[in-house]
């Protein structure tokens, strides 16, 4: 199946440089793009991509209200977006968060990256930056906005409803885990994975992996 693809940066030459890149994989086709963030959510509802990359810093509407248009609370049908910046800032990784991305990519990230960020968007799942990644989570408790942070439903230490199993999911998740590597981590199936995934976001009231990893960073249980 071919993971159909919207592209929303200001620049042209930008715009042109990711469609190479995403065009050179055998399983994705670009089917739009756009030159500013108006354009983006007009043509990602018109043609409802499998994933909608986009920029942070584009005239009209900025990348973080494309993607809150496309995919935030609310949305009946959300799009899956993936926030792609050259500006590595806690403000627009909490943006992206809080909007509803399901993934936040730096543009000097290499393209094995980015074309991973597409894929992983398509099968439902989140990646974000290494680079990011971890300064991101381990400050999360300190440093995350309050507008979130009231978002995520408490652990409430032994009182949250999740199983021993899916904890240990959890956990994996905030380490940044893919399902193959959960599913060979702890012995079981990559389908049992997804079940898992899809209960805790269910239990928990989250939207995507994104957010299950807040929780656990939010919430002190990323480690046993």
């Amino acid at each position: 199946m071919t993971i159909r693809v919207l592209v929303a940066d200001d620049q042209a030459m930008v715009r042109g440089g990711l469609r190479l890149i995403l065009e050179d994989q055998p399983d994705i086709a670009v089917v739009a793009e756009a030159a500013d963030g108006a354009e983006a959510v007009e043509a990602a509802r018109r043609l409802r991509p499998d994933v909608s990359l986009v920029d942070v810093r584009m005239p009209r509407l900025d990348g973080i209200e494309v993607t809150r248009a496309l995919a935030g609370p609310g949305v009946p049908d959300p799009l899956r977006v993936v926030v792609v910046t050259t500006f590595d800032l806690d403000e627009y990784v909490y943006g992206a968060l809080r909007a509803g991305a399901t993934g936040f990519v730096l543009k000097d990230c290499g393209p094995a990256l980015l074309v991973e960020a597409v894929r992983a968007a398509h099968q439902g799942d989140a990646l974000v930056s290494p680079s990011v990644t971890l300064r991101l989570l381990r400050h999360l408790t300190a440093q995350l906005p309050a507008q979130l942070s009231a978002q995520l439903p408490a652990a409430g230490g032994a009182d949250h409803p999740l199983s021993n199993r899916e904890v240990e999911v959890v956990r994996a998740v905030a380490r940044g885990r893919t399902n193959q590597e959960i599913a060979a981590e702890l012995f079981i199936s990559l389908s049992t994975v997804k079940s898992h995934v899809a209960g805790i976001q269910a239990k928990l009231g989250l939207r995507n992996r994104v957010e299950i990893a807040a929780w656990a960073w939010e919430n002190r249980i990323t480690q046993p």
